[in-house]
This record gives C-alpha cells, sequence and structure tokens, in this order.
C-alpha cells in the first residue's frame, strides 16, 4: 500500500499510453500503405505493432544510458516501423530506401496531433486533481511536437513543469530526467508521485531518486501490478 494521495504535493505523469494514444494506428497504416497500392490486414498490421512494443519499447533498460536527441528518437520509431513493415513483406515490393523514407514519413504523421485522443479518464482526473490544489508536471519520452499535441488537446496548462526527453537530453529509464523533475518542482522526493505505464521507464526510475510511483495498465497485453483508470487514484490508498 502506498501514501494516500493526499500526502503528495505534486503528480508527474507520462505521456504516451498514459494520458494520450493514437487509437487507430493499426488504421492509420493500412491506409498509407493502401494509398501506395498496397493491401494489408488491419489486425494483422496490429498485432504485429503490439509485438513490435513488445520487442523494442516494453524492454529493461536499465543501464547505458545515452543522450537523446530529436534525431535518436526519430532513429527509434523509425526503426521500430521497418520492423512492422518487413514483417508484412514489404520489402518484396518496394526497396530498402523506399521503406526508409516511408518510415520517416510515417514517424512525421504519428508524431502530429491529429490522430491523437486522450483517455476517457484523463480530464476529469486532471480537473479533481487541480481542484485538490496538486501541482502537476510531465515527464515524457517523447518527440519535440508533445507540447503541440498536449495544447492541441486542451489539457498543456495543466502542466508545469512539461519535461520532454528530446527537449532536454535525457531519456527515461535514465534516472537523470527523474532528477531534474525534482529540481524544477523545488520538492523532496517523498512530496511527489509519477504516474506512467511502462515498468522500466516509470516505476523503477523514478524509484532511483526515491519518488513513489504507480504503473497505469492501459492495454490487454500490460501484466503486473497497477491502476486501470487514473480516477483510481483517488480511492483510500493509491496501490501500485
Amino acid at each position: 500500500m502506498r501514501k494516500p494521495l493526499q500526502q503528495y504535493q505534486m503528480i508527474y505523469f507520462d505521456a504516451g499510453d498514459t494520458l494520450l494514444t493514437i487509437p487507430a494506428a493499426q488504421t492509420i497504416l493500412k491506409q498509407y500503405l493502401q494509398l501506395r497500392y498496397l493491401d494489408r490486414d488491419e489486425t494483422h498490421i496490429s498485432e504485429l505493432f503490439t509485438e513490435a512494443f513488445r520487442l523494442f519499447y516494453y524492454v529493461n533498460k536499465q543501464d547505458s544510458f545515452e543522450a537523446c536527441t530529436p534525431d535518436s528518437d526519430r532513429e527509434f520509431w523509425v526503426n521500430l516501423y521497418k520492423y512492422v513493415l518487413h514483417k508484412l513483406g514489404i520489402h518484396e515490393e518496394w526497396t530498402e530506401s523506399e521503406i526508409h523514407a516511408c518510415c520517416h514519413e510515417l514517424y512525421d504523421i504519428y508524431t502530429a496531433p491529429e490522430y491523437y485522443e486522450l483517455f476517457d479518464d484523463v480530464k476529469p482526473c486532471l480537473e479533481r486533481l487541480q481542484r485538490m490544489g496538486f501541482r502537476m508536471g510531465i515527464v515524457s519520452n517523447f518527440a519535440p511536437t508533445l507540447k503541440t499535441i498536449l495544447e492541441s488537446k486542451g489539457i498543456l496548462h495543466y502542466f508545469e513543469p512539461v519535461i520532454v526527453s528530446t527537449e532536454v537530453g535525457l531519456e527515461k529509464p535514465d534516472p537523470a530526467i527523474f532528477q531534474l523533475a525534482l529540481n524544477q518542482a523545488e520538492l523532496k522526493p517523498e512530496n511527489i508521485l509519477y504516474i506512467g505505464d511502462h515498468e522500466t521507464n516509470d516505476i523503477w526510475a523514478p524509484n532511483q531518486v526515491g519518488i513513489d510511483a504507480v504503473r497505469i495498465l492501459r492495454y490487454s497485453y500490460h501484466t503486473g501490478e497497477g491502476i486501470h483508470s487514473l480516477l483510481e487514484l483517488f480511492d483510500n490508498q493509491v496501490k501500485g
């Protein structure tokens, strides 16, 4: 059992898959390929995205932290998209240079505001936390477009600071990004709660600097301990 919510002064959030998501990522890719005369099954695309996330994103990286840049973020996602396209057999019809260009286009599509949606519990949670007097911030591994996306969804004003990996040069699970969050909040670790979806990035990493963390399980392939809605934060005890 963790401390009651009222014993914290500030709540930091992850962004992607915690506050917002692209609910139709597989549809976007299917339509993108159809416009280029390639037809692939949408269910298969969805399965491959899940597989790619497990292989590339939901991994245990607790050492060898590297500096984060807009280019390194783009490279990570381009490689993930390449994996999906190869599994779809696109390399049998396109050259590697065509696939490479396609993956860069997909990165621009998937980091633009248009396709993002907030989870249903986000605005009610933020409004309630604001009424209760909590300070709120964000610590996120994301493209430099994050603030534009948050503004377009009407929630940017809730957060100060918004710490984005590609802007500060640090990337979760490097605990240094959470030390930066502490410094900017000017609070002690025990006064801050962090909420995110990734077991290493969002639980292990903040814990290294003394910040309590709660994992939110947004998808069926998320397993382990955590909450399934941000509104569960308002239960008598925050469960980790």
